[in-house]
C-alpha cells in the first residue's frame, strides 16, 4: 500500500513539474516571437497544456476524493473556455489589422537585408 502512494506522489510531482516547465517555456516564447498572433499561439497553447498538467498532478496529489471531482471539473471548463477565449481575441485582431502594417514592413526589412548581394 505504501508503494502505490509513493508511485501516487511521484506521478503528481512528475505533473506538476511538467506544467510548470510549460508556463516557462510559454513566458520565453512571449517575449521571443514578434508577432501578436503568434505570441497568442504560444499562450493559449502553453496555458491549456500547462494547466491541464498542473492539475492532473494536483489530482494524482489529492487521492480519490470530492477535491478530485472538483479540479477535474475545472480542468474541463479551462480546456473549453482557454482555446474559444484566444481564438475570439485573435479573430479580432485579424479582423481590426491591428498591428498588421508594423509586421508587414518588419517583414519587408528582414527580406530585404536578406537579399543584400555581399
Amino acid at each position: 500500500m505504501e508503494t502505490l502512494l509513493w508511485i501516487r506522489f511521484v506521478l503528481g510531482i512528475l505533473f506538476l513539474f511538467g506544467g510548470m516547465s510549460l508556463f516557462v517555456l510559454e513566458i520565453m516564447a512571449l517575449f521571443k516571437l514578434d508577432y501578436v498572433l503568434n505570441r497568442m499561439h504560444a499562450a493559449a497553447t502553453g496555458d491549456t497544456l500547462g494547466i491541464g498538467l498542473s492539475l492532473v498532478g494536483l489530482m494524482f496529489l489529492s487521492g480519490w476524493n470530492f477535491t478530485t471531482l472538483k479540479l477535474a471539473l475545472v480542468l474541463v471548463f479551462l480546456w473549453f473556455s482557454s482555446p474559444v477565449a484566444s481564438h475570439l481575441i485573435a479573430r479580432l485582431e485579424v479582423e481590426t489589422h491591428a498591428g498588421k502594417d508594423q509586421y508587414e514592413k518588419e517583414e519587408r526589412d528582414a527580406n530585404k537585408e536578406l537579399c543584400k548581394p555581399d
